[in-house]
């Protein structure tokens, strides 16, 4: 891993981070609507891009692919404070009352999520075939969302 890619990878993390701090109001300032549509759209924004790192990865793709990881982890990270008590029912939330309930493991869980998609874009170049590329992202991608399908959200 070379010294440009990691100073793009920084540089990256830091665009995303700084556009999430200053584009979405504090949590308190949000109504429940927007706090519940703002979530829902930052999974479903996951699922997508989860979808077409799947594709570019298995096309050798792995520059665009690292980047959409880095962008995942983020919306992980961010998706954390988008769980706030009043947010626990209503406009078609699919969350699950044991988000509250357990909620330091689903935090823990959001928390995996977004360092499993960095060590993924840090060792999705080193696999050897397009079964293996395939493996790498059922474990550390998908792996993590049918733990918190499978948990935390409502069967649809």
């Amino acid at each position: 891993m070379g010294l440009k890619y990691i100073i793009n990878s920084f540089k990256y993390i830091f665009l995303i981070s700084t556009f999430v701090i200053l584009s979405l109001p504090a949590n308190s300032e949000l109504s429940v609507e927007e706090t519940i549509k703002g979530r829902k759209a930052l999974f479903s924004k996951n699922y997508s891009t989860a979808k077409r790192v799947q594709a570019l990865s298995s096309k050798g793709d792995f520059e665009k692919a690292k980047k959409l990881m880095l962008e995942m982890s983020e919306n992980y990270k961010v998706l954390i404070n988008y769980f706030p008590d009043n947010t626990k029912e209503g406009f078609k939330t699919e969350a699950l009352p044991i988000i509250w309930e357990n909620k330091d493991e689903f935090n823990a869980l959001m928390t995996k999520s977004s360092n499993d998609m960095i060590k993924l874009a840090s060792v999705i170049e080193d696999t050897e075939s397009v079964d293996e590329v395939r493996e790498v992202l059922t474990k550390m991608m998908w792996g993590n969302c049918k733990s918190c399908h499978s948990k935390f959200r409502a069967p649809h």
